[in-house]
């Protein structure tokens, strides 16, 4: 068994190319968003707070793009199963399955995540899959 593997990285570049856009897309629909683009550890790489954008709608945003990045899979969809107990308590909370969340995959490697916050979880997750098809061999379908 190897030592290494080879490992795709997001860029800030790529980041921002998601960020940019999933504002676009927020814009078009008259929603402002607060939208965070994380790499695979769940640390933010890229953020906006849109004007109108619901302050506490930071904190979700952020929650869901560390959970999508951890869990490797959209938020939303999570058993509670998976969430209750001593998961919760052992990250101390920062777990969340509100809709918006999604891992950002390209070679079926998780490279980072987006998250996605201030409109309804639809609206959240039509922007955070906006932002994803920005990006050159994301997956988009999940």
């Amino acid at each position: 068994m190897a030592d290494t593997v080879p490992h795709l990285k997001l860029t800030y570049e790529g980041a921002n190319k998601v960020l940019a856009a999933a504002v676009a897309k927020a814009n078009a629909m008259g929603v402002p968003q607060c939208i965070v683009v994380a790499d695979d550890g769940g640390h933010m790489l890229a953020f906006a707070r849109m004007d109108g954008a619901k302050v506490l709608s930071i904190d979700s945003a952020t929650m869901k793009a560390k959970t999508a990045a951890s869990s490797r899979v959209p938020t939303g969809g999570i058993p509670d199963a998976v969430l209750e107990g001593r998961l919760v308590a052992a990250t101390q909370g920062k777990l969340t399955n509100l809709k918006g969340g999604f891992p950002i995959v390209v070679d079926g490697k998780v490279i980072g995540a987006i998250g996605v916050g201030s409109g309804t979880g639809e609206q959240d997750i039509e922007v955070a899959l906006a932002g994803l098809a920005a990006l050159s061999g994301a997956k988009t379908a999940f």
